[in-house]
């Protein structure tokens, strides 16, 4: 188990969740597979993904998503879920929840 400050996540769950973040290719070949960043929307939509899998605080979901967004970009995006009702905080362990499964 990955433990951290805030970030406890098996190897296990972090291949799964490593395997649910779908990025657009741009080229890709026998060396190298080039992938762009997430938009906004994109990144909205990896999150409910991750959350519909476990509920996370920001740090795991930063972990997760290291290398491809950053802290503030995630952090506005759920702001985003939040203000639309997709998501919530729970309060005892600060986890975000998606309120319903696509």
């Amino acid at each position: 188990m990955v433990i951290m400050r805030n970030i406890e996540l098996s190897p296990e769950e972090v291949n799964e969740l490593s395997r649910r973040v779908r990025l657009r290719v741009i080229h890709e070949d026998s060396d190298i597979v080039l992938t762009s960043a997430p938009n906004d929307d994109q990144l909205i939509d990896i999150i409910k993904d991750l959350l519909s899998y476990k509920p996370m605080n920001l740090k795991e979901i930063h972990y997760v998503l290291s290398g491809i967004a950053s802290e503030d970009k995630i952090r506005k995006a759920l702001n985003t879920l939040i203000s639309r009702g997709e998501v919530y905080i729970n309060g005892n362990n600060g986890k975000y929840i998606l309120t319903s499964i696509r």
